[in-house]
This record gives structure tokens, C-alpha cells and sequence, in this order.
């Protein structure tokens, strides 16, 4: 199984960016999607998160600017972030609980991380 995360990059302070992770290769079932962040130094931490019946969670940092939402059929989630501040900058990191086979184990997987900067 493997994710394949996009859509980061360099962003003014204000400015929006649409995260997208997709997940492929021997699935049954996807479970709960999420993204991380993480920064040089610090430990990642949970920016959002995604059940597959829609249910959202999100850290309080990121709450009322960002939304996180999911496409089942095509196994990808999103994280579109708005009014982006310099503090959001960080390596971004999609994660998706995943059954491999009827009634298998929910393994977790991460993607590679995508930079977001947000400077001016």
C-alpha cells in the first residue's frame, strides 16, 4: 500500500493550499484518513483527521480554517487549508488506517510529506 500526498508548496500569509493524498495498491478497506504536520525539532502532531463515514476532527490550531474531507471511491483525502499563517509551515504528512483482506488488520500507513511555507 502506498500514499501519495501533493499540493504543498510556497504561500503567501493569508493565502490557501489544497492538500491531496491518495492511497493504492492492495486495499480492501480504508479507514479513518488524516494529515500530520511536523517541523524541524518537533514532534508531529495531529492536524486532521477523517472517519470514513465523515466525521472530522481537527486540532484546535488549524479549526475554522482548515476542512478535511475524503473521497471513498477514489481512496484520497484533502486538507484544504485557508488563511495560512508563517506558524502553519511545516512538512505535511497524509496517514490512512487501511484493512488489506475481509476482517484484516487496520495497518497503518504514512505518506512521503509535502513542505508547506508560508512566508511572504
Amino acid at each position: 500500500v502506498q500514499l501519495q500526498a501533493s499540493g504543498g508548496g510556497l504561500v503567501q500569509p493569508g493565502g490557501s493550499l489544497r492538500l491531496s493524498c491518495t492511497a493504492s495498491g492492495s486495499i480492501f478497506r480504508v479507514n479513518a484518513m488524516g494529515w500530520y504536520r511536523q517541523g524541524p525539532g518537533k514532534q508531529r502532531e495531529l492536524v486532521a483527521a477523517i472517519s470514513t463515514g465523515g466525521v472530522t476532527d481537527y486540532a484546535d490550531s488549524v479549526k475554522g480554517r482548515s476542512t478535511i474531507s475524503r473521497d471513498n471511491v477514489l481512496n484520497t483525502v484533502y486538507l484544504q487549508m485557508n488563511s495560512l499563517k508563517p506558524e502553519d509551515t511545516d512538512v505535511y504528512y497524509c496517514s490512512a488506517g487501511v484493512a488489506r483482506a475481509y476482517g484484516g488488520i487496520n495497518w497503518t500507513y504514512w505518506g512521503q510529506g509535502t513542505q508547506v511555507t508560508v512566508s511572504s
